[in-house]
């Protein structure tokens, strides 16, 4: 089963995805900081990251280099969340690594469209 591990400091929010996600039959691991999601892909294998763009300790950015700088996760597939979509926001986070962008409120069609695209194998 492919495993997906988001990072989300909002409740509602987290609940919102992992619901959707255990749905669509992926095994599902959340996150509520940067810090926390650094020690769970210390600690098992993901084939894709939702990661939160404004989060709490460590800012997404810095999260994404993170993941980026270690060869263990550099090729994880990581998706952009946010809920401070602004003109040129897509292009600045796939410039930083992300491959691709996902604004709040989710529209839950074009998120299972986006999951299935980087899940295929």
């Amino acid at each position: 089963m492919k495993a997906i591990l988001i990072v989300e400091d909002n409740p509602m929010n987290m609940e919102l995805i992992l619901d959707l996600l255990e749905f669509y039959g992926y095994d599902v691991c959340g996150a509520e900081d940067g810090i926390q999601a650094l020690k769970q892909l210390e600690a098992k294998q993901f084939d894709l990251i939702l990661l939160d763009m404004q989060l709490p300790k460590m800012d997404g950015l810095v999260v994404l280099e993170k993941i980026k700088a270690n060869p263990a996760t550099a090729e994880i597939p990581v998706i952009a969340v946010t809920a401070h979509a602004m003109k040129g926001s897509e292009e600045h986070f796939i410039e930083k690594g992300c491959v691709d962008y996902i604004s709040k409120p989710i529209d839950i069609h074009r998120f299972r469209r986006l999951i299935e695209k980087y899940m295929q194998s």
